[in-house]
This record gives structure tokens, sequence and C-alpha cells, in this order.
């Protein structure tokens, strides 16, 4: 199977077959650290500077998405803690967490996936499959999936 820009294909008896769109869910990241509502701001940033992370997809107990919870949330709770001369920080993920999410579905051609973070100025899409989280396509996927395509398979 080779693929290319235009999907993927194989070639049986030297004839191309109808090519298959590359898609998220060929690059996404499938082992996401997720966070829940309940965890304190404070253990969330424990865990994004661990892992080196700028942030994560906040799911129920069904692993559906409620929430996304990132760098910048954290950094209001550590305001609003510096404005109350408190050093810990007890807010909890559910009282900074996006809510206004914009997922994807993983069978989502990359192209239009990379046009929607040209679009939109995200980081990272949620992949959400039949309203369960089924992993995560970032910036960083994108280029990767771009760059291991070989350059002769590239189709206008």
């Amino acid at each position: 199977m080779v693929k290319s820009y235009q999907g993927a294909f194989t070639l049986k008896n030297n004839k191309k077959e109808e090519p298959q769109s590359v898609t998220v869910s060929d690059y996404m990241a499938t082992k996401l650290i997720t966070f829940n509502e309940l965890q304190s701001i404070n253990e969330v940033m424990e865990i994004l500077l661990r892992n080196k992370i700028s942030g994560g997809p906040v799911v129920n107990e069904n692993q559906e998405l409620v929430g996304i919870i990132s760098e910048g949330d954290c950094l209001k709770e550590i305001v609003r803690g510096k404005y109350n001369n408190t050093p810990r920080l007890p807010g909890l993920v559910k009282d900074h967490m996006a809510t206004n999410i914009i997922s994807i579905p993983p069978e989502t051609n990359i192209f239009e996936a990379a046009n929607m973070f040209l679009r939109l100025r995200f980081r990272r899409f949620p992949v959400l499959k039949d309203g369960k989280l089924v992993g995560q396509i970032s910036q960083r996927d994108i280029m990767r999936a771009v760059n291991s395509t070989k350059e002769v398979n590239w189709k206008h």
C-alpha cells in the first residue's frame, strides 16, 4: 500500500485501485493523558509539567469529552491565588476548563484537519467516535503525516 496526499491505494495487476483518504485516525495520538472535572489545578499542573504537555482532554466516567484543560487555564488559577495570597491552587478543573470544544471524527481527511488548524488557530483537536474520546490530533501530527509521505506521491 502506498500513501499519498490523495490517499492510500494499492496496486493490483498494475492497476491503481480507488484512493482512500489519509485520515486523522492514521496519525492521531491514542494514548492520552486525560483529566477529570474534580481534579485540582495544582494536580493538573504537576501532570502537565511531568509529562511535558500543554493541556489535555477532560472526560467523565464514560470517556465522554466534557472539556479541555490547558496551561492557560492553570495560569488563571495562579493569578487568582496570587490575588488572594494563597500559595496552594485549590481550584478545580471544572471551574477553569474550556467547554466550547470543537472535535473532529477519526475519518476526517488530514488536509481538512490542517485547514481547521489554520482557520480556528487551535493547537489540538480531540477526536470523537460515537461520542467517545478515541484520540487527539495536533498540528505536529499533521506535519508528521505530511513528512512521512514520499514526495513522488504528491498530487495536487
